[in-house]
């Protein structure tokens, strides 16, 4: 097994309990190798058993105080931290709820996007469809299973993890307007009932409750976490699962693949693993380790990386958003810092250009903007608050969502929270220079208030 050549590699035989208080410490880039402590969260309780915080604001969602932007605004292990923050005296920041949607279907536990398709999963039987950039909700897929906690959207499909321990599929189709047919159940009864009796468990489901899905289309492969502490890798094509990776110690909550085929896994053991998928040689097995990245003895919850897989972000229990940065040359992660602001554990995390959005128990979103010479220092452009529960999962956007609006998004960007109080919301962020015309005005973008 690899790991990264860090002091904090090997951590001590601790108890990871979210009930554990840390002395808080300061530390730099110049010193990588003192360990980065600091208060966390309390008990962090199951999802039907978050304690809801007071409301922050209003149903009409106003933008927050000026005051509320001066939190920690970049990196604390980065020696020129505050060049960052400089930058921000050049653009005008703003930031406001444009839509919040309660539909009575429990917790919001899971987004997923494609173009300008939105897909949200609940505590109920229920996978709701909406339309971008308006927000319009334009279907629902049904099922007998409740409490969707993973979804994944592909070109043509949908995958949906449910409570059970079992993944819906269904295919999309564009014929007269945008339709779903229900495609299979993974593992299928069969298939699961016969793999008991020989004693085989390469088609048995996870034996605890999905926690994440990630697609490789290139491969034909999906992946699928749990708390199982394994991740199953099932062949698209036919469904079937090639292989199961006893990848952590502890449970797993988060998994992310890229474009260049690797496979990153996030864990309670307070590491995030990479793997690689081995295809030239028969005497290794299909995925192997690649290397094993320490995350300062807290327990990662959840994990996303920029447009160019360049960077990868680990949203951890005690507040901190820490990443790390390919080399140029040798393709090695290289651990780049941490990002601090949150009070509770960070819960989901979202990436779009140069924005990184994470989402907290604290019941807030955090906007972060890279810059785009130094991708070590990181901006928070704004706190959004508003929901009354966690924030369980986010996703982020550049204008109606489509691949062409990419480049017209350098402004800000949209951003749709799911929070364990049942309400979804939609934000805008812009950030353009001073005396540039508002980048929403430019585009002749409408978006409506409550």
């Amino acid at each position: 097994m690899a790991s990264l050549n860090s002091p904090d590699s090997s951590p001590p035989n601790i108890s990871f309990s979210i009930n554990q208080t840390r002395k808080s410490t300061t530390t730099s880039s110049s010193a990588t190798g003192h360990r980065l402590y600091r208060s966390i969260s309390t008990k962090e309780p199951s999802f039907s058993q978050f304690p809801f915080t007071p409301p922050h604001l209003n149903n009409n969602c106003p933008s927050l105080p000026q005051s509320l932007h001066n939190s920690p605004t970049s990196s604390p292990l980065h020696p020129t931290a505050a060049a960052a923050a400089a930058k921000l005296s050049d653009h005008l920041i703003s930031h406001r709820c444009v839509s919040s949607v309660l539909k009575k279907d429990g917790q919001i536990l899971s987004i997923a996007m494609f173009n300008d398709i939105l897909y949200t999963g609940s505590d109920s039987n229920l996978v709701r469809i909406w339309k971008l950039p308006d927000f319009t909700e334009c279907g629902q897929l049904k099922t007998k299973a409740s409490m969707a906690v993973a979804l994944q959207v592909s070109h043509d499909k949908v995958y949906a993890a449910y409570s059970d321990c079992k993944i819906r599929v269904w295919r999309r189709s564009w014929d007269r307007g945008l339709k779903h047919s229900r495609l299979a159940t993974i593992p299928a009864t069969g298939s699961y009932v016969r793999s008991y009796i020989s004693g085989k468990d390469k088609m048995m489901k996870h034996m605890g409750p999905i926690t994440s899905l990630a697609i490789n289309i290139s491969d034909d492969i999906l992946y699928s976490s749990s708390l199982d502490k394994s991740v199953k890798v099932w062949r698209i094509s036919d469904f079937k699962c090639i292989e199961t990776i006893q990848a952590h110690s502890e449970p797993i909550n988060a998994i992310i693949a890229s474009a260049d085929g690797l496979l990153y896994s996030a864990s309670d053991d307070a590491t995030i693993k990479v793997w690689r998928r081995n295809f030239s040689r028969s005497d290794h097995p299909p995925h192997s380790l690649v290397i094993t990245l320490p995350a300062n003895f807290s327990p990662v919850k959840t994990l996303t990386l920029d447009t160019n897989s360049t960077l990868l972000y680990g949203g951890c229990s005690d507040g901190y958003l820490h990443f790390w940065l390919k080399g140029w040359f040798s393709g090695q992660l290289q651990y780049g810092g941490a990002l601090q602001g949150h009070t509770h554990a960070v819960m989901c995390l979202a990436s779009v250009g140069k924005y990184v959005v994470s989402g907290s128990a604290d019941s807030t979103c955090r906007v972060w903007a890279r810059d785009e010479v130094d991708c070590q220092l990181h901006t928070c452009l704004a706190v959004l608050v508003g929901h009354r529960g966690p924030v369980r999962c986010v996703a982020a956007f550049f204008g109606s969502g489509s691949e062409e609006a990419v480049e017209e998004g350098e402004g800000g960007c949209t951003i749709c929270s799911g929070s364990l109080d049942g309400v979804l919301k939609v934000w805008r962020v812009t950030c353009t220079s001073n005396g540039t015309p508002n980048q929403d005005l430019q585009n002749g973008t409408d978006y409506f208030d409550l």
